[in-house]
Order: structure tokens, then sequence, then C-alpha cells
């Protein structure tokens, strides 16, 4: 039998890992429900989805039986010139779901390239117009994904400061408060002769500290870019699909964004995909006579038919009513929890949007992804069979909708135990 452990540290570099003092990997063999399975059969309660991927559970039967139909129908095909049933059929699903003024779907392969895409729809919108606005606004705490121009629209840190130089320039502004607000409209204004776009994530900043702030403030900076025609992004890579209680974190707001970004949840967390959509206006800016003023973007398993259909499977499980009640259940148990812990001597703050709730730990090291409370927390849950991957001192919890009311009691207790060691 093959030694998993031993061959990965032998052939694999793994993700956001100093693989010098890296401990071995957990090999995992299985999943069912909010559970993995370890070789030696232990389990883990799956309290992040997986990275935020996995929003109804390990190898849920309804998806796995629509991915082996297409396996078995088609696996992928060129997607310059053709099409395919279960392009046009998620296509169809999605637009149902989203803000009405979503009229376009642009199929990539993942967040950072959802991301990459709508970036680069907003600069060639206004240069297909002959309008040099080249400038991109942001929130200073952001992140979008690690690929450059994401990169470039994230908050810079330790991750982008090999590559800060090779960046381009971005406008980076605080997130929206009351206090805040009127400054903030005052430097759209100040700058929107120059301004192609604001990225934003809506309600939840995920990678930045799961930093929360008000719809409403958040609704009046969208309408103030409409107002001066700066263009708008919603990246929705990890609110989207149920995490802060409704489809959509847009759905929370009355002023939609032109631009929306997707990844992580819409497979379920099955396998990679990506989907951009947009506006009529900004598709048309790209119908042409003149072939410069193609939109010149694509990935060879663009809309691959099998991510397709595993999405598809997905939306059809996120749209019944059962798991809508889910969603509000896990949110009630957050707020519950929230309530009996926000005072607690050991905490800055209490956070929590929809399924999303964090707890940050008040620490003498800087609130970092760095911070030394992090490891110890990381193994504190892991030794009581619970994946937790805390953002520094941020602990957050970010589970599979169909996790039990029993396994989420077990992981608030666990950290009420931590709260008193740590």
């Amino acid at each position: 039998m093959i030694d998993l452990v031993a061959e990965d540290q032998k052939n694999i570099w793994h993700p956001y890992t100093q693989m010098k003092n890296a401990l071995p990997p957990i090999p995992i063999v299985r999943g069912e429900g909010a559970h993995l399975f370890k070789e030696n059969g232990e389990k883990l309660i799956d309290a992040v989805s997986s990275w935020w991927v996995n929003i109804h559970g390990h190898s849920h039967p309804y998806i796995a039986n629509e991915v082996f139909k297409q396996l078995n129908t088609l696996e992928h095909v060129i997607f310059a010139g053709f099409t395919h049933p279960k392009a046009v059929e998620l296509s169809t699903k999605l637009l149902s779901i989203l803000p009405s003024n979503q009229a376009k779907v642009f199929f990539s392969d993942n967040g950072s390239t959802a991301v990459e895409v709508a970036i680069k729809m907003c600069l060639q919108f206004w240069f297909n117009q002959d309008v040099k606005r080249k400038k991109v606004l942001a929130f200073a705490d952001a992140y979008h994904g690690d690929t450059f121009g994401a990169m470039a629209v994230s908050g810079r840190s330790a991750f982008t400061r090999p590559f800060d130089a090779l960046l381009f320039d971005v406008e980076f502004i605080e997130l929206p408060t009351k206090h805040n607000l009127q400054n903030l409209k005052s430097k759209i204004s100040s700058l929107k002769s120059e301004l192609a776009c604001f990225i934003f994530e809506p309600l939840v900043l995920g990678a930045g500290g799961m930093l929360m702030y008000e719809a409403q403030h958040l609704d009046e900076l969208i309408a103030h870019c409409k107002k001066e025609q700066v263009l708008t992004i919603a990246d929705e890579v990890m609110t989207g699909f149920g995490r802060t209680g409704k489809y959509f974190a847009s759905d929370h707001l009355q002023n939609k964004a032109d631009l929306m970004c997707f990844s992580k949840g819409i497979t379920g967390g099955t396998m990679p995909l990506g989907l951009t959509t947009c506006t009529l206006e900004i598709y048309n800016a790209f119908l042409s006579d003149d072939k410069l003023k193609t939109l010149f973007h694509g990935h060879s398993f663009t809309a691959n038919p099998v991510a397709c259909a595993a999405a598809c499977a997905s939306f059809d499980i996120l749209t019944q009513p059962e798991t809508m009640a889910n969603i509000n259940r896990v949110a009630q148990n957050h707020q519950q929890f929230k309530d009996k812990i926000q005072h607690h001597p050991k905490l800055k703050e209490v956070r929590q949007t929809g399924t999303i709730i964090a707890l940050e730990w008040l620490n003498d090291s800087k609130t970092s992804y760095f911070n030394n409370l992090r490891d110890k927390l990381y193994h504190f849950f892991l030794d009581r069979g619970i994946i937790l991957r805390p953002l520094g001192n941020i602990l957050y919890i970010l589970p599979p909708y169909c996790i039990s009311d029993d396994d989420l009691h077990y992981i608030y207790q666990q950290i009420e135990l931590a709260l008193e060691e740590f």
C-alpha cells in the first residue's frame, strides 16, 4: 500500500505553506456530509467547507450522479465557436436568480480568473470607447486572488510583497462607515475622470480577516459610483451561493454592481469553475465590426461540461426550500453563540453574517495572518476532530449548510475551551 505522506513529501509543493518546516500533511481518503475521514477512519468536522467551497456536504450523491452522467456523455469541447447543453442550462439558471441587471455570462476556471476577466472587461469597456479611464478603486484590506491582476486589486501585504513593483497602481480606500462615507464619496468624485471601476467583496472581506460592514453604506458607495459613471464589480467568489443568508451578498443591496464574479461554492465544492457576469451595456461595448474590440480572453477548459454539470446540480440543491432552511438554521445557531460569547474578556470582537461567524482574539501580537496564536488554535481544534483554519488571531466557522446542530454545538463548546486555554 502506498505511503501517502512519504510520497506527498517527496513530490508535492503545498499552497500557502513554508515547506521547510511544514508538518506532515494529513491524508484524507473519504468525505461524507460535513465530515472528512483520515486513513485510520478518524472523522474530522469540515468547519471551513474545505477552503469555503463545499456548501452541500462532501460526496453529495445527486451532484456525483450528474457528474457521472456528464462524463459518459461529453467530457469537454472547445468553447470558442461551440456550445453545449450544460453551459446553456447553467447560464439560464444562474441569470434567473442574479440581480436583474446581469445579462451575460463569461466562463473561466476559478475565482482569480473570474476577477481578472471582470477587470479586463472594465478597462477595455473604456478603451473601446476611446476614454482614458485606467485606475481601479478597491478596499485596503481586500483579497481578490493570486494572479497578477487579482493581486493588484488586493490589499498590499506580505503575500504580494515580492511582486509589488510589478502590480499596477490602485486607489485603496477604507471600508465605508457612517463616519467616513462622505470622504469616500468625495474621493471617488475627485478621481472620476480616471476611475475605470470599483471592485469590492460585498459585506464580508474573507481573507482580510472576515471583516464585515453594513449593506447600507456599500449601497451608498455603489450609488455614488453610478452617479459618477464608475463601473462596479461585486466579487462574490466567497459570499455567493447562500453564505450571507441570501443567494448572494448583493441581494442585501438596493443598488447592484455592473459585474459580478463567482467561483468556490458554484459547483458545490466538486471541481473548479469560475464565472463573470455583466450588464448588457458592458457587453454591447465589445460589439463592433472592428475585431480589435473583441475581449481576447479564454481558457482551454472554458465552460467545461463536467464542471457545468456539477454547477447545475449544485444549483438544483441550492434552490430547494430545505437548503435555505439549513442556511437559516446555521445562521441562527451562529447568532445564538455570538450572543453568548461576544462579551468574553479574551475576545476583541465577534462578527457574524449569515453562515459566517468570526471571533477575533485579543492578543499581544499584531492582528495578522502570521500571529503566533494561529498555529496553537489550529492544532487545538485538529486534536479535537475539527478543521478550523484561523486567519492569524481570527477564528472563523464557515461550514457546509448540511452540518448538524450537534456538530455546531460541539464546535462552539471547543471554542469555549480554547478561550480558557489561550
